[in-house]
């Protein structure tokens, strides 16, 4: 793995590395949840969408696993905060 490799960016929202990844591979971690839940990635506002097959295509060549037999997760929607009011279907002005 070069440097360039070793820096990439797997989980955007939460600033996972490529190197970070391989480095909890290498110390046994060989599933989606157990990675997930030693650096959070797959945790921040998409919720894994973006970074959960680039880690389970990283599992499978590490491991010799093939790609379907890598457990993904359920998909939730992303949160966001919503007002009561809207909840309500309060207007502003009411």
């Amino acid at each position: 793995m070069n440097q360039n490799d070793k820096d990439t960016i797997i989980c955007r929202c939460e600033d996972v590395t490529l190197g970070d990844i391989r480095d909890r591979i290498a110390r046994g971690e060989h599933n989606l949840e157990e990675i997930k839940r030693s650096c959070r990635c797959g945790m921040g506002p998409c919720q894994g969408r973006n970074c959960t097959p680039l880690i389970a295509k990283e599992i499978a060549a590490a491991t010799g696993k093939p790609l379907e037999e890598i457990a993904l997760p359920t998909f939730r929607p992303p949160t966001t905060a919503i007002k009561m009011s809207a909840l309500l279907g309060v207007k502003k002005d009411d």
